[in-house]
Order: C-alpha cells, then structure tokens, then sequence
C-alpha cells in the first residue's frame, strides 16, 4: 500500500495551524489590559478631561487595569461614555499589545443660554452642560428659554455659526415670551428684531445691506432699533 505523504503532510500542517490559532487566541485573551489610552477627535477645545472618561470607564467597569481583555464588553463601555452629555460619540476597542483605547468626540456648543439655568445648545439642538475645564466663545442667549424647546434659538444660533458676518458680529441672541428673536451686535447700540424664523436668509441679507450702507455712511450708532420681522421690508427706529 502506497502512503499518500503529501496528503499527511498537508493533515500535520492544518493541525498544527489550528493548533498555534486556538493558543495564540486563549493567550490573547489571558493577556492583562493596561492603563487605557483616551483619545479626543474632532473639537480641539476639551470640555471633557482624561480623568472624567477614565472615571467613566471604571466606575461602569471596575478598575481596568489588568482586567483579563477576554472580560471587557466593550458595547458597555462605549454606553457609558455615551451616556455623558458632552459625549457625541465614543468608540472603545483594544489593541493588539492589550491596550483599551477610546476615541471620544464630543459635542461642539453653538450657543450658551443664560437665563434662570446655564447651559449650551450643541450643533444638533440639543442640550449640554458647561464645562469646568473650557468655555467656548458663543452667542449669550437670554430671555425666556425651556430646555425641552430650543427649536427657534436654535436655528438662529446655527445660522449664525454658519455665516461670517454673523459670526463675527452677533454676541446676543435674546428671545422673547412670544418666541420673538432679537439680535445684538458687537459695537452697534440698535436692537436687531428678527420676529420668526421664517424666511431667515432674507431677513439676514437685508440686515447685512443695511450694516453695509450705514457703516460706510457712519450712521450705525444713529438707530436703536432695526426692524427685521416683515419679509422684504427694514424698518428703522432713530434714537
């Protein structure tokens, strides 16, 4: 009878793959996890610190350090940090040498309400907290604001982020027990009235015609009130 060699050869080799695959594997997740590695993408400025996500990650997970890595459920982790009103999103993996990582990207404020509560409204609408670590420069927004409603401040506040003159001019967003929206400007004394949001990019052209006209004139400082409210009309109050 003639041995097939090359056919054993071929059973040693897969034997001796799954063999090294399920050692390596068993090994692998023995392998202790370190101190984990926290990465912020995104927003330059921390609103969050190292220490606030690590304390996240123990406080829903025990002391990391030298966790067996086959223990960790890494989706209840990723919830933990989630659950952070600073946290926008957050991804949590570990690498080869056994080392946690987490990617956290946090929410960018576009406007900070002070009125009876202090807060910011993030770039989706949504509510976030102020931070101890960093203040962003925003729009102030005063008056009568519910935390639950931010609807009508925010897509002022967004189109303001969005538009460079606005940018660069409106300090002040102030909403009224109507839901009027009113703007101030940086170095002008006339309160710019916006009424609704409806047909806003019209309303925001006409007042950037009329900052045009009158900064050239050097008549700003002549008004104290600029009417924005009606769709193809700027009304103006004299001081």
């Amino acid at each position: 009878m003639r041995i097939n060699w090359g056919y054993i050869k071929l059973v040693v080799l897969f034997a001796v793959v799954v063999f090294l695959f399920a050692f390596a594997t068993t090994r692998n997740g023995e392998r202790q996890i370190t101190e984990p590695s926290i990465k912020f993408v995104g927003e330059n400025n921390l609103f969050l610190t190292n220490e606030t996500v690590s304390k996240l990650l123990i406080q829903n997970y025990g002391a990391l350090k030298n966790v067996p890595k086959e223990t960790l459920v890494l989706d209840e982790l990723e919830k933990a940090l989630k659950s952070n009103p600073m946290v926008k999103n957050a991804e949590v993996y570990v690498s080869v040498n056994a080392t946690l990582n987490a990617e956290i990207e946090q929410k960018t404020p576009i406007a900070r309400v002070s009125t009876n509560a202090s807060y910011y409204i993030d770039d989706e609408g949504s509510f976030m907290p102020l931070s101890k670590n960093y203040s962003a420069r925003v729009p102030l927004v005063t008056g009568y604001v519910e935390k639950n409603n931010l609807k009508n401040v925010y897509k002022i506040a967004r189109k303001i982020k969005e538009d460079e003159f606005l940018k660069k001019h409106v300090f002040e967003i102030h909403q009224d027990r109507d839901k009027k929206l009113y703007l101030r400007l940086r170095k002008c004394d006339f309160l710019v009235q916006i009424g609704d949001e409806k047909f806003l990019d019209k309303k925001i052209n006409n007042l950037k015609a009329f900052y045009k006209k009158n900064q050239k004139d050097n008549t700003l400082n002549s008004y104290s009130k600029v009417n924005l409210q009606f769709e193809n009309q700027v009304i103006c109050t004299k001081i």
